[in-house]
C-alpha cells in the first residue's frame, strides 16, 4: 500500500459523534496519521509487530497501523463512544479481528508492546496533558512514535522528559495539522496548526 492510498482510506473514516473539549478530541487528519505511520513502518516498528495506541479515540491509528502489517493492535481509549465508533471504522474496513479494542485510561494498561503509537492531548485545556500518555508508553515499550504541538516549550518539555525517561527524542517531521471549528471557543471555521511527529527510541546500556 502506498502512503497517499493510507492517507486516503484513513480520511474517509468516521470521526467522534460528540467529541469532548476536556479530553481534547480532535480527529487526526488522514495524511498526518499516515505520514506518521509511514515513518515507524519504514523503520521497521509497524509490521510483524504488537502495537499499542494510546488514546486511539476513533481507531485511526490503530487501523492505520493494521493496514501496515501489524500483528495485533491494543486500541486503549477511555471514551466508550468514540470506542465504539474505532469498531465500526475497523469492521468497515475488515481489520476488526486485528484490533483488541479497550475501554480504560492509559494509566490501566500495563502488557509490554514493541511499538507504541499515539497522537496524546497537545495540552491546550490542560498543560502537560500529554504527560500521562508519554509516561505509559515509556513503560511498555522501547520505541514510541507520537504527535506533538511544534513550539519550543513543547520541544524543549519533549526532549528534557524523555531523557530523563531513558529515551532518544527523534523529531522526524514537522508537519500541518487541520482541526475544524467544533467547540464554542473556536473562532475560526478552521484552524491550522503545526505539529511535531516523533519516535523515541530506550536509551541502551547509556548508549542511543
Amino acid at each position: 500500500m502506498k502512503k497517499r492510498h493510507l492517507a486516503m482510506f484513513l480520511s474517509r473514516l468516521e470521526g467522534f459523534p460528540s467529541p469532548k473539549p476536556e479530553l481534547e478530541q480532535y480527529r487526526t487528519p488522514g495524511d498526518v496519521a499516515a505520514e506518521l505511520l509511514w515513518l515507524a513502518h519504514s523503520f521497521g516498528d509497524i509490521e510483524r509487530k504488537v502495537v499499542a495506541d494510546l488514546g486511539a479515540g476513533t481507531g485511526i491509528l490503530s487501523i492505520g497501523a493494521v493496514l501496515l502489517g501489524a500483528e495485533k493492535v491494543y486500541a486503549i481509549e477511555l471514551d466508550a463512544k468514540a470506542l465504539d465508533v474505532a469498531r465500526r471504522n475497523a469492521y468497515s474496513l475488515g481489520v476488526e479481528e486485528k484490533i483488541e479494542f479497550i475501554n480504560a485510561d492509559v494509566s490501566e494498561f500495563s502488557l509490554g508492546v514493541d511499538t507504541v503509537i499515539m497522537n496524546p492531548p497537545f495540552g491546550s485545556q490542560v498543560k502537560h496533558a500529554d504527560r500521562p500518555f508519554l509516561m505509559k508508553a515509556f513503560e511498555i515499550a522501547d520505541v514510541v512514535y507520537s504527535i506533538h504541538l511544534a513550539k519550543t516549550e513543547v520541544r524543549n518539555f519533549i526532549e528534557k522528559f524523555s531523557l530523563d525517561s531513558g529515551f532518544e527524542a527523534i523529531r522526524l517531521r514537522t508537519a500541518p495539522f487541520e482541526i475544524p471549528a467544533q467547540f464554542h471557543f473556536h473562532r475560526k471555521r478552521l484552524e491550522r496548526i503545526l505539529v511535531d511527529l516523533y519516535r523515541f527510541r530506550r536509551f541502551e546500556y547509556g548508549k542511543a
